[in-house]
């Protein structure tokens, strides 16, 4: 079990963080599936690879490199036909769904052996698309549970939104694992100076590490207090941040009044699912949910409210947090050789990213070649 000492102590970042190193064996959700229009390709660069998506005949998702084998133009610039194959747009390759090369249409028609696209398994799950981009066989049952986003959950999403962060994917992870920063970074809005002092708890089950931070008679922030009664009053708080390899977060949060029962709660079940794009920028996926019985029930569905939640959040990640990540981003870069010193609240980010790097390192482990014996 991971201790981390109250007092300040250093403790570096995971390799993988310096050299970029993804791991590969396991689910990233490339876009929410309503962006996946039938009879259209979009583009996505996924773990610095530049692909291209589309749905099959039947509906089905499909994804492949961004890359014509012939002289390697991008297929984002083609077209996909009403038959399902994908043309290039530079000389009219048609690709099949599998990725085979299916039509040459130019000279004798004649095509190179070997003459395919790389393709990805793909699936549709919790109303995202998710992509297996590893070498291992794709294990469905990796997928990170969110079926609050389904249909027929039974709660109200709201909108669902993709945000281009300007930063390595596990800082923002780190940000967060460790919601103190809501204090300082989203003072007024999603915490305050009375939000500082908080009872931490952190726990791993299975796959998931859980931080749990409880904040009691406490003035409430506006989003909360937009979520609750609305009158400014002293509440009691909680946030169950949930993590799981490499990088989807579920943030359960609740608020009732001082001296009543926590089950007469207000509050939200939000998603923080991160893909990242480049070494630079992350793909951040979040929609967020209303839960428990208290708080504006009369406004539940009312979908100027749920707008006005969702600028809030936008505001809250793109605003506030991405400048401050980007600027830490190029902090660390300038200086290669500083590393940390971490705190007492840090014990729910660090245990995660010494678990990715430890992922991450036996998944390299296995990928190495066999090396020849020694005489």
């Amino acid at each position: 079990m991971l201790t981390i000492d109250p007092r300040c102590r250093e403790q570096p970042y995971g390799d993988s963080v310096k050299t970029m190193n993804y791991l590969r064996n396991c689910w990233y959700a490339a876009m929410w599936s309503e962006a996946l229009k039938r009879g259209a390709l979009v583009a996505a660069t996924l773990l610095d690879e530049p692909l291209v998506f589309f749905r099959d005949l039947m509906g089905q998702p499909v994804a492949m490199d961004d890359m014509c084998p012939h002289r390697l133009a991008p297929l984002r610039l083609g077209k996909l036909l009403p038959d399902g194959r994908v043309r290039c747009g530079y000389h009219g390759l048609e690709f099949a769904s599998s990725g085979l090369c299916v039509k040459n249409p130019q000279g004798n028609g004649h095509i190179p052996p070997n003459c395919r696209v790389k393709t990805y398994r793909v699936v549709e799950k919790h109303t995202l698309v998710w992509i297996w981009m590893g070498d291992a066989a794709p294990d469905e049952s990796l997928i990170p549970e969110f079926s609050y986003l389904d249909a027929n959950s039974g709660y109200d999403v709201g909108r669902r939104d993709t945000i281009t962060m300007d930063t390595h994917y596990r800082y923002i992870v780190d940000n967060l694992m460790d919601l103190s920063h809501a204090s300082f970074l989203h003072d007024g809005l999603l915490g305050n100076e009375e939000t500082i002092f908080a009872d931490i708890q952190v726990r791993q089950e299975g796959p998931y590490v859980f931080v749990q931070r409880d904040m009691n008679n406490v003035r409430p922030p506006l989003l909360r207090d937009l979520l609750f009664k609305r009158d400014g009053a002293n509440v009691n708080m909680w946030q169950n941040i949930r993590w799981s390899p490499p990088s989807a977060v579920l943030n359960d949060i609740g608020t009732y009044a001082p001296g009543t029962d926590r089950k007469d709660f207000s509050g939200q079940l939000g998603c923080h699912i991160l893909t990242p794009a480049t070494a630079d920028t992350t793909l951040y996926h979040t929609a967020a949910a209303r839960q428990g019985p208290l708080g504006a029930v009369a406004e539940e569905g009312d979908e100027t409210f749920k707008a006005r939640i969702a600028e809030l959040r936008t505001f809250a990640f793109k605003e506030q947090d991405d400048p401050m990540l980007k600027a830490q981003l190029e902090n660390i870069r300038k200086h290669p050789g500083a590393t940390p010193r971490m705190l007492a609240i840090d014990a729910g980010p660090v245990r995660c990213q010494r678990i990715l790097d430890a992922l991450i390192a036996a998944e390299q482990k296995k990928s190495e070649p066999l090396k020849e014996p020694v005489p």
